[in-house]
């Protein structure tokens, strides 16, 4: 039976900056972990360091984005070389955070030069339910999680195809809309959600954000009243009121803007973030 050690250390959550500068153009680290999943990926290395930290970045359903250590790698004038610093018998895993530094994605040359398969047989293992309505949303929230919203449509809209109403789907989708500046199609989401599901109050808040950055004042202000009535969260309610606040302080509505900062306070813990917004509105309400 093999020994299977996971590290989930620092050294490999690799959040630090290495020095690039040896790569001799062999490998091109410009790529962000997000976008380098399923492939083999190599990662920068310190100065003084001789080898490269080589993994296969894939995300697991339930933890997120993930790196399994392959090899370290050797660039030699005969070209890459493996040169293992594990035994077979080691899986080394490491989940990566949003300050991972960039990495560079193997090409398919270096890839067969290696003596690499495209993806690894362990793959097929977090693949098994591709195509599930579960997993494409659980992958989606992933991306959206780290702020990759657009590589989560992907996902999210093959998911909508096969059971819209999903538990989480609508609000996946229609979050990742909103972060990539598409207001009109999170509408056209939240819509169909709300009328198949009226009390969910993480739809109104999602539509009522649409309706605010398409400068659609009143039907913002409608929305956001009806979430923050059904809601039973005080932090979810608060977002709602500051961003109604910020919009009358940017419309310099007084009026408006004191009944929202009132909502705000009313609702957003003491010293929060959202209450030191409605302060620093007030404090520079005659500042242009």
């Amino acid at each position: 039976m093999k020994n299977t050690i996971t590290f989930l250390c620092a050294l490999f959550i690799l959040n630090i900056s290495f020095a690039q500068s040896d790569t001799k153009a062999a490998f091109t680290f410009d790529k962000k972990y997000f976008e380098a999943v399923d492939t083999w990926a190599v990662f920068p290395k310190k100065e003084k360091d001789t080898t490269y930290i080589m993994a296969f970045i894939y995300i697991d359903e339930e933890a997120g984005f993930t790196m399994k250590y392959q090899s370290n790698i050797l660039i030699t004038p005969e070209g890459l070389k493996n040169k293992p610093v594990l035994d077979d018998n080691t899986n080394m895993i490491a989940r990566l955070t949003p300050n991972t530094i960039d990495v560079a994605i193997l090409t398919p040359q270096q890839v067969t030069a290696l003596g690499l398969p495209e993806q690894p047989d362990w793959l097929k293992i977090y693949k098994q339910d591709a195509e599930k309505v579960s997993y494409l949303k659980n992958i989606g929230y992933h991306y959206n999680h780290v702020g990759a919203s657009k590589l989560a449509l992907i996902p999210l809209l093959k998911a909508y195809e096969k059971e819209p109403h999903y538990n989480g789907l609508e609000f996946e989708l229609s979050y990742a809309y909103n972060a990539i500046g598409q207001f009109e199609k999170a509408i056209t989401i939240l819509e169909k959600a709300i009328h198949n599901n009226p009390n969910n109050y993480y739809f109104f808040r999602e539509l009522g954000f649409s309706y605010k950055n398409l400068n659609r004042v009143e039907d913002a202000e409608r929305i956001y009243k009806k979430g923050i009535s059904i809601s039973d969260n005080d932090f979810e309610k608060s977002e709602m009121a500051v961003n109604m606040a910020q919009t009358y302080f940017q419309l310099r509505n007084k009026t408006k803007f004191d009944e929202w900062a009132k909502l705000t306070r009313k609702y957003a813990e003491k010293d929060s973030r959202y209450a030191k917004f409605i302060d620093s509105f007030e404090s520079n309400w005659d500042k242009k």
